[in-house]
């Protein structure tokens, strides 16, 4: 069987790993699934553009989706950032 890594910034697997467990699955079955549902759709010209947008500014940004990084906020007299799970899920999730 063939393999292929996927490497998720802490911010992004977090996001994964909790979504899979409250459907009581693993990761790896939430990340089939998309890819599963993203080649049904491969013949879309506007996904075909959206895979290579993302790619391109995947390196530099965290997806809506993910957990917030955290971070130092020192420049602006506040205290560090915990991460904290992503506002945007919570917001435009499905009933």
């Amino acid at each position: 069987m063939s393999s292929i890594k996927l490497h998720l910034e802490q911010a992004e697997f977090d996001a994964v790993e909790r979504f899979a467990l409250s459907l009581n699955v693993k990761p790896e079955v939430v990340l089939y699934c998309a890819l599963n549902r993203l080649m049904l759709d491969s013949g879309n010209p506007a996904l075909r553009a959206e895979i290579v947008d993302t790619w391109d500014w995947h390196r530099t940004n965290l997806p809506l989706w993910s957990d917030s990084a955290g971070g130092p906020h020192g420049y602006e007299g506040k205290p560090d950032a915990d991460p904290a799970p992503s506002r945007y899920l919570s917001e435009h999730r499905q009933p």
